[in-house]
């Protein structure tokens, strides 16, 4: 074989190994949740694999992928959201203190109960303006999201304590003659045999998803975390893009809340103690870059579902709880790893692509 010939068989066959190799990197949430899954398949049979704990699972992926998906607009953005998990928290203390408290109006000595769908709304809109708090922190004082998401994780977290001095607001059934009943059916209600929680996770996907891929606002928090010089210059509005997706970041937060208060029937100050780093695994697991203008609503869907069943697969194989948390903090410094990977790679094939052009 001449030498002209060797070089083009060289080249393809390298190439041939770079896609390969990037096929496996993007495909890598998938390919963790087939093992995951065919793991504990085996070695739990039959009850890893039975409608109950499918059942069980889904509704746990569910809180976590819900989270999650307002995690990933933050993250496409460059930044980070270290309060989701006290949000979660505060929302579910909110409805507690709505449905067993009341709203107290001293001056004209009456207490008001509002009706379940108000105590749904008024959670979520205070969720919602902790977000936006926070996206002004971080754009209109020049804050880093983790120094400001981090004094909110506190705040939010002191707060849910201060509403009940500490303790839980019980037995969320509300009362018929306030009109605050119906509460409990948002975590244990469900519709063609599926909890209400796992159709709420594909509604958000499904509107993550649209947002994200087909609307202006989804193009510029890509663009924002690319190159947030670039996206300006372009005529994006930098500062209420962060704004929005730290809102989105507290509405999906909100949720989670209010689904684990229903299902519970009881509201705790701790609930949703470390959901955001679930959360963030679930995020940079499915493909999203730490550093911002890469990832997608799908591939955090997939990881939400492989560290839910990581969870859940270690808790039914009685696994110490203190190894559950090296794992998942080994899972989620592989999973950053692996993305710094990908991103050299792509970065040196554009590189050898500019080279070959000129």
């Amino acid at each position: 074989m001449s030498t002209t010939n060797a070089v083009p068989v060289q080249k393809s066959q390298r190439l041939t190994r770079t896609n390969t190799l990037q096929f496996l990197l993007r495909g890598r949430a998938f390919i963790a949740l087939i093992l995951v899954v065919g793991y504990f398949a085996i070695t739990l049979w039959p009850q890893f694999l039975s409608t109950q704990n499918i059942e069980i699972v889904s509704k746990h992926v569910a809180q976590n992928a819900i989270l999650a998906i307002g995690m990933t607009f933050v993250i496409l953005t460059g930044g980070i959201d270290l309060s989701v998990g006290s949000i979660v928290g505060l929302t579910a203390m909110i409805a507690g203190l709505l449905m067993n408290n009341g709203i107290a109006i001293p001056a004209l000595g009456v207490v008001v109960y509002p009706h379940t769908w108000m105590i749904v709304v008024i959670s979520i809109v205070a969720a919602t303006l902790i977000g936006m708090i926070n996206g002004l922190i971080i754009t209109r004082f020049n804050v880093a999201p983790f120094i400001a998401t981090l004094g909110m994780m506190y705040i939010a977290r002191g707060l849910a304590g201060l509403l009940n001095n500490g303790a839980t607001f019980a037995n969320l059934v509300g009362r018929p003659e306030l009109g605050n009943t119906g509460f409990e059916k948002l975590g244990a209600g469900d519709f063609l045999g599926i909890n209400y929680s796992i159709w709420l996770m594909l509604v958000f996907a499904l509107v993550g998803w649209f947002i994200t891929t087909r609307t202006p606002f989804g193009r510029h928090v890509f663009a924002v975390g690319g190159n947030e010089r670039s996206a300006e210059l372009s005529g994006v509005r930098i500062n209420r893009t962060k704004t929005m997706v730290y809102m989105i970041s507290g509405f999906c937060a909100a949720f989670v809340g209010l689904i684990i208060a229903s299902q519970l029937v009881a509201a705790h100050p701790a609930t949703g103690n470390a959901f955001e780093l679930n959360a963030i695994a679930a995020v940079v697991l499915g493909g999203t870059s730490l550093a911002g203008g890469r990832g997608s609503i799908g591939g955090t869907l997939i990881g939400a579902f492989v560290i839910g069943v990581l969870g859940d697969g270690l808790v039914m194989s009685n696994v110490s709880s203190f190894w559950q948390m090296v794992i998942k903090g080994g899972v989620i410094i592989l999973a950053v790893i692996i993305d710094q990977v990908q991103a050299r790679m792509q970065a040196r094939i554009a590189l050898q692509q500019q080279q070959e052009t000129k």
